[in-house]
């Protein structure tokens, strides 16, 4: 758009284009009548300041309740940055209203291009691609916004507010900029808009990323997969679970479950895309500006290294004899962007919390504790979710969040989670009884003092809180004596300057925020 005006300046056209706009407003002037102009007035009102202000807070609210996050950065940037270059064109260009025909209406600053269609064009367009869900709905949207536009252009023009080419400036960089960064940064197949409940971690595997499962599978580890299903996506919040049905004569390698239905036979899946690791890189980020960073652990960098380490902790996990499933590959779908972990699928497995449970299995859940104390590591997630009985044996699944050479206090933290666990489908008395076999009174009493809320993970905590019994509280009764609580919260010249960086950053925001809600537009 700059480049065509530049354009008409050095060819000299700039009257010719004068002529031609002011030509079509007095067509519009003819028109004119007072029930007509009430109408203008009427259909013109989305383009007022006010309106634009209250369709920017909207969307920032319903975007927050939904907690559709990268959307609402997106529509953030969008905005600041279509109001910013609005008003750097309309100063570096400095085309002034229109003349030789009345203005009707309120008007300020220059016309090329016109900010309020600018703006009005951003956010209509933001709002489709933020809250409207991809398919006949977003059409529809579409359709809704064009529509609006054009009344809007209509009555502007008919008002003689902007010229035409004002008109067709702002719609073409309203629409333009947030359509690029809405396609590119949200696309739908890795941000759908859904109003379902569901974890925004969870991608749909239907479609062409599906079928890119089933071709990777078959391609780097000989897997002829039939069905790609989510499977447990309750209990997952930073990946999406996938049950995989392969062919038996496909011969799924050693550690795939036996045959299901109809000759098939199954493997677990864990698929990890990009945005697993930027939502795991601002929940550290966050958590270190809120508690300090509670143990030694870096974010991942890229997909690649998070599926890589999880796969080698599993085998770690394999070769000390834990009971976790036996890991099979990673498989590549997208390079750098999206990775499967195949791991065996433990058929006729139940969460702890459905299952039955006796002496043996609490005394399996203690000694898988025991065994990661023994080859120094910790698991991280011990919830409900994450330990399965089959059988009368116990499982340990999702070491994603595993450490090797974790701090005593981290590996106690993995003991007390589990023996909270265990109590959910028993008593605390109980498994405190077992718990002292192979643990000392002074290893029980620090890690409930290095356990409470925050070290427990957010699905333990909801069960702890449904249970009418207070089974943390029971367990330090019982204890043979308590230590005072590991206190968690730690300051850091790092954890001081990225809150001192943040809190800069909010208030700029604030300042942008009030600077634009106050401006003219």
């Amino acid at each position: 758009m700059f480049l065509a005006w530049v354009l008409v300046v050095v060819t000299d056209s700039l009257a010719l284009v004068d002529a031609v706009d002011t030509s079509v407003l007095r067509a519009f002037a003819e028109l004119r009548s007072p029930v007509l102009t009430d109408v203008a007035e009427v259909t013109g009102v989305l383009a007022g300041g006010r309106a634009i202000h209250v369709l920017w807070l909207a969307n920032l609210a319903v975007l927050v309740v939904f907690r559709r996050w990268h959307h609402l950065f997106v529509w953030v940037g969008v905005g600041l940055l279509v109001v910013n270059a609005g008003v750097l064109l309309t100063r570096t260009l400095q085309r002034p209203r229109p003349y030789g025909v009345e203005v009707l209406g309120d008007w300020s600053g220059y016309s090329m291009p016109s900010l309020p269609v600018t703006v009005l064009a951003a956010f209509l367009v933001s709002t489709v691609y933020a809250l409207v869900p991809a398919g006949r709905p977003r059409t529809i949207g579409k359709a809704v916004v064009a529509g609006l536009l054009t009344l809007t252009a209509l009555s502007r023009l008919y008002l003689a507010q902007d010229h035409p080419t004002d008109v067709l400036a702002g719609v073409v960089l309203g629409v333009a900029l947030p359509l690029a960064a809405f396609r590119l940064l949200t696309p739908n197949d890795v941000h759908p808009v859904r109003y379902r409940r569901g974890s925004p971690a969870h991608l749909d595997v239907s479609g062409a990323r599906g079928a890119a499962i089933v071709r990777a599978l078959q391609d780097q580890l000989g897997l002829l997969a039939t069905d790609v299903a989510p499977f447990g996506l309750a209990g997952s919040g930073g990946s999406t679970p996938l049950r995989i049905a392969v062919k038996s004569d496909a011969g799924p390698r050693d550690g795939a479950d036996g045959p299901g239905a109809d000759g098939d036979s199954y493997v677990f899946g864990k698929l990890y895309a990009a945005t697993h690791v930027r939502s795991d890189r601002w929940f550290k980020l966050g958590r270190t500006l809120l508690y300090g960073r509670m143990e030694d652990e870096k974010p991942f960098h890229s997909v690649r290294r998070l599926v890589q380490y999880e796969d080698y902790v599993l085998r770690v996990f394999t070769d000390a004899g834990l009971p976790v499933p036996q890991p099979l590959g990673i498989v590549e779908i997208t390079p750098e962007r999206e990775y499967l972990l195949v791991a065996e699928f433990l058929r006729g497995a139940q969460e702890i919390g459905d299952a039955e449970i006796d002496d043996g299995v609490i005394d399996q859940g203690l000694a898988v504790v025991r065994r990661m104390w023994d080859i120094g590591a910790a698991h991280r997630d011990i919830k409900p979710a994450n330990v399965m009985v089959r059988g009368g044996t116990l499982y340990l699944i999702d070491s994603a969040f595993a450490e090797l050479r974790p701090s005593p206090w981290r590996q106690a933290v993995d003991l007390a989670n589990m023996m909270l666990v265990l109590a959910l489908r028993t008593d605390a008395e109980r498994v405190l009884a077992r718990a002292r076999l192979r643990f000392s009174d002074e290893e029980l009493a620090e890690a409930f003092a290095a356990t409470r809320g925050l070290t427990m993970p957010s699905q333990l905590r909801r069960c702890l809180r449904a249970d009418a019994r207070d089974l943390h509280g029971d367990f330090l009764r019982l204890l043979p004596y308590r230590l005072p609580p590991v206190r968690i919260q730690r300051w850091s010249w790092r954890r001081a300057g990225l809150s001192l960086v943040a809190l800069l950053g909010l208030l700029l925001a604030a300042v942008v925020l009030v600077d634009l809600l106050g401006s003219p537009l």
